[in-house]
């Protein structure tokens, strides 16, 4: 466990849940951990992915052309950031189809990997992440049912290949119904996370 505060950092925080509705758990955590970062003196900036107009992607082409307008300010956020927080539900066993679109364009050959490297190591070393992952099932059932498999594959085969390093992760498992005092843990946990800027 971290017990200590880092210098301030960067911070980038991407909410991947498609609603933005400010009632979401998912956008609470999210400020709650904003609260902890500025409280700490760390510099903020903010996804938020159901308020962006991400276009998915339909053929290698585009994929490997130029990225549009909006991806492109995306990626200068993560160039700027030191540590990112990705902050998501599990939908069916992953992530929500907005997430997937933002990862799709946004790390793309030359810019996050260089696509003629045989091995892997990623050109966006120097920043380490926290996913953060919210849903209906226990958490531990996640882990040993299912071997957290999405969760794993997005830091393994997405954050760790594109160079993004230690990635950390944490999960809040049966929200659904969950009580006030339950969600007042879960949002005290993102408040010490945010002021160690971890």
């Amino acid at each position: 466990m971290d017990t200590h505060r880092k210098p301030p950092r960067r911070i980038l925080i991407i909410e991947g849940h498609p609603d933005p509705s400010p009632q979401r758990l998912c956008h609470g955590l999210a400020e709650a951990y904003r609260e902890g970062a500025r409280e700490a003196g760390h510099t903020l900036r903010t996804l938020i992915l159901g308020d962006l107009d991400i276009p998915l992607l339909n053929s290698r082409a585009a994929w490997e052309g130029p990225a549009p307008q909006i991806v492109e300010a995306c990626q200068q956020d993560l160039l700027w950031a030191q540590h990112v927080v990705v902050i998501y539900p599990l939908w069916l066993g992953d992530v929500p189809a907005v997430l997937k679109a933002f990862i799709e364009q946004v790390f793309r050959p030359g810019f996050a990997f260089d696509p003629k490297r045989k091995a892997t190591g990623g050109q966006l070393k120097g920043r380490s992440a926290r996913l953060v992952v919210t849903m209906g099932m226990p958490g531990w059932l996640y882990f040993s049912w299912f071997s957290a498999h999405s969760l794993r594959i997005f830091r393994r085969n997405v954050l760790q290949f594109v160079g993004i390093g230690p990635v950390r992760n944490t999960v809040f498992g049966m929200v659904e119904g969950a009580s006030a005092e339950k969600r007042r843990v879960w949002l005290d946990e993102m408040t010490r996370l945010g002021r160690l800027g971890v």
